[in-house]
């Protein structure tokens, strides 16, 4: 008898551990989730006295230029491709979610001819170098162009620490939106449809 109460009792609480495990999970998942884009014509809150439309003629969205390299060597800035829709993506050949957001950056790119795509490597020439990147690239036969932020210019520009991270730009040069983490082919998607209808 004390056996099947034992018995009863623990799986009583296994089951509300499982059931309270699900709930966390279930609570973080919408907490921290990628899907949300950042609003950058929010970044700064309204000070007193001020109009909404005051506060959004003072704030500055232009994105910073930088400069990569590509294959090459040849030096290619962000603002050589003003006029177009541009994304910029951070990654490594180490990075684990790069590695898993890859294949649907490289379907986006094919689909989306009228967007730039910038796959920037962060090329610190000690956990990745140009070698290394270039070895993933070439095996898994993307066709998306690569560049290397071998002087870290790019990756530091953009606070590019915790990869990958993804940064939209119309063809004005203003920042539309920017995702940190992985992203899924929807919300990649999703980014684009917010880049096309900023201009």
């Amino acid at each position: 008898m004390k056996k099947s109460v034992k018995w009863t009792l623990t799986a009583l609480i296994c089951v509300l551990v499982f059931v309270g495990i699900w709930f966390l999970y279930a609570f973080l998942k919408e907490e921290y989730a990628p899907d949300r884009f950042a609003d950058v014509s929010t970044g700064t809150s309204e000070s007193e006295g001020s109009s909404a439309q005051d506060n959004e003629e003072q704030q500055d969205f232009t994105a910073p230029d930088f400069t990569v390299y590509d294959s090459e060597g040849k030096a290619v800035k962000l603002s050589d491709f003003r006029g177009r829709p541009v994304v910029v993506n951070f990654w490594a050949s180490w990075c684990y979610y790069c590695k898993v957001e890859m294949p649907d950056f490289d379907k986006a790119y094919e689909n989306h001819s009228d967007v730039e795509f910038m796959m920037i490597n962060v090329t610190d020439g000690k956990s990745e170098t140009i070698e290394t990147a270039q070895e993933y690239v070439n095996g898994e036969g993307y066709k998306f162009p690569v560049y290397y932020d071998t002087t870290l210019e790019a990756t530091q520009t953009y606070g590019a620490s915790g990869l990958p991270m993804t940064f939209f730009i119309n063809g004005s040069g203003q920042l539309v939106t920017y995702a940190t983490g992985m992203l899924t082919a929807d919300q990649l998607e999703q980014g684009l449809s917010m880049l096309k209808t900023s201009e």
